[in-house]
């Protein structure tokens, strides 16, 4: 397992009340991979930004950050899930192994 960290923004029109259940969603499919959350950051929330460029005709997004740890060769299957994900705008997934 290796410990990864992941910035990712979610659609604005979600709202701060469906907020909590889209972090939920992407949390779920981290564990469905046999990835384990990290207790003490498990999903921050930085709250709703204004994006540099607009994506999908928004200006704005919800900006999160997830600590998490996965197998390696599952990291691809999750940012293939993550594309296709109509609620992720984009993400960056990044390894945090000391190579």
């Amino acid at each position: 397992m290796r410990d990864y960290e992941m910035l990712y923004i979610l659609n604005p029109e979600l709202g701060e009340e469906n907020l909590p259940a889209a972090i939920d969603k992407v949390n779920t499919l981290v564990t469905r991979l046999g990835g384990e959350i990290g207790e003490n950051n498990s999903s921050a929330p930085w709250g709703k930004r204004r994006m540099t460029y607009q994506i999908n005709k928004s200006p704005d997004g919800f900006y999160v950050l997830a600590n998490f740890r996965l197998e390696p060769a599952k990291a691809d299957e999750l940012e293939s899930d993550l594309r296709i994900s109509e609620n992720v705008f984009r993400h960056l997934l990044i390894s945090l192994a000391k190579d």
